[in-house]
């Protein structure tokens, strides 16, 4: 994905929105793909983006997660946690499969199918300028908003 224009799809979110990646050309954003809501290392990946969130917006930067979880649970999730972004719900696999994230991955000795922590920085112009896969959770936030910084300056 490097490099490239990210596809041109419009998809469910949170707060009854839909986020149509054409649309947000103009402004950077980020795309964070996680495999499940609720969960410790979900939760706390989450958490540190809201944590620095006012960091991300004042670079003009929206921020946003996505998992193959439903609406309904994107949104339970964003409620408990306060996340001041929205929840991107993928249950198609549209998106995981434009950015090539699903895998097979071991889950308690066998093997599952699943999304691959990662992240993508896209800049105004809708082209990816970085991206992490096989994300560690701690730091990872920070070192996102960092790269953000970068291309602002």
């Amino acid at each position: 994905m490097m490099d490239k224009s990210v596809p041109e799809l419009a998809l469910p979110a949170t707060s009854g929105k839909t986020i149509n990646f054409a649309e947000l050309r103009g402004k950077p954003f980020v795309l964070y793909f996680y495999p499940k809501d609720n969960t410790p290392g979900c939760t706390t990946q989450g958490q540190q983006f809201r944590d620095l969130h006012d960091q991300f917006s004042a670079l003009g930067c929206a921020v946003f997660g996505v998992s193959r979880d439903s609406l309904k649970s994107h949104e339970s999730f964003k409620a408990k946690m306060s996340f001041p972004f929205e929840l991107i719900s993928d249950q198609d696999e549209t998106a995981c499969g434009a950015f090539d994230v699903i895998r097979m991955k071991n889950m308690y000795g066998r093997q599952v199918r699943g999304i691959e922590r990662s992240t993508f920085a896209i800049d105004a112009k809708g082209v990816v300028r970085k991206e992490w896969r096989g994300v560690k959770v701690p730091g990872h936030a920070q070192a996102v908003l960092d790269f953000m910084k970068s291309l602002a300056s």
